[in-house]
């Protein structure tokens, strides 16, 4: 009896899986199931296709916290109490401006060429000056190169010369910006507000922008602003380096945005330290952190 239901066991095995593999519109997955054969990607069960609860939606993640600018700012100043650090941020697009630190004037080093290259363009857009009349052993164009790119200090006595020390005074005042040659000071925001009217064409013409803008870009020192700035952000700037002053003054732009960047430092370190560089990238990337989001 026990071998006789047994044998009866068996055929019914056998008649029910014949007749799911036989059945019309038995689902091909049920089939690769039974056969070991599965389908390539997931197979999702009925409880995985259901729309889950709201208990079981899991949380979105909490959004980044924002950089706290200012706070990040005088945090990097505070760690320098034997520095004078002063900065000043202003938006090309909506004249926005942001200072940090001691933003009174400084001994503004080389960054005041900017200055004079563009009292210089000044001159001839009004017909006063040619840039292929012989200034030193070369002509105004190159002394106007020389200046900006390679920041040559003869270059520059020679031009602030050829204009003439009252009327470069005369040009700055023009701006808004209170300018001595004779003691070369400048405040950090006398500084961006003139890069922001050269960014935005206001200074001068558009070719005379555009051959300015060049000569500020691949100089003889990229280890400041440039050095710190991430991928995608597109730096233009004059650096100044004298007697324990360090500055860069840079107009920093990305997609839609750009902003003037002006970084004014003295310390009584060497001017080429490490420090003083460390000190100068890690306002960089919180300024460019913030104001590009990288």
């Amino acid at each position: 009896m026990i071998v006789w239901a047994a044998a009866v066991l068996v055929l019914a095995a056998v008649v029910v899986l014949g007749a799911i593999r036989t059945a019309p519109g038995s689902d091909s997955r049920t089939r690769d199931f039974l056969t070991r054969d599965f389908p390539t990607g997931d197979v999702l069960t009925v409880a995985q296709q259901q729309e889950p609860g709201p208990a079981e939606i899991a949380p979105a993640a909490p959004a980044a916290a924002a950089v706290d600018l200012p706070a990040e700012m005088q945090r990097i100043i505070g760690e320098h109490p034997d520095h004078r650090i002063g900065v000043a941020v202003l938006d090309t697009r909506d004249g926005q401006l942001q200072t940090y630190g001691d933003v009174a004037p400084y001994t503004a080093a080389s960054t005041a060429k900017v200055l004079t290259a563009a009292a210089y363009y000044h001159l001839v857009e009004t017909g006063d000056k040619s840039l292929d009349a012989p200034l030193g052993a070369f002509n105004a164009a190159f002394q106007l190169k020389a200046m900006i790119n390679t920041s040559s200090d003869d270059s520059w006595l020679l031009l602030m010369r050829d204009i003439g020390y009252p009327n470069l005074t005369a040009y700055a005042a023009t701006l808004g910006i209170t300018y001595d040659p004779e003691q070369n000071l400048l405040a950090p925001t006398d500084m961006a507000r003139l890069l922001t009217q050269l960014a935005t064409g206001k200074l001068l013409n558009a070719d005379h922008t555009a051959e300015l803008l060049g000569y500020m870009q691949h100089t003889n020192d990229e280890d400041l602003v440039p050095a710190a700035v991430a991928p995608g952000i597109t730096v233009h700037h004059k650096y100044g380096v004298v007697q324990g002053y360090v500055h860069d003054a840079a107009l920093l732009s990305a997609g839609d945005r750009s902003y003037a960047v002006v970084i004014y430092t003295w310390g009584p370190d060497d001017a080429d330290s490490a420090d003083r560089l460390d000190l100068i990238h890690e306002l960089t990337r919180q300024l460019t952190g913030a104001l590009f989001g990288q």
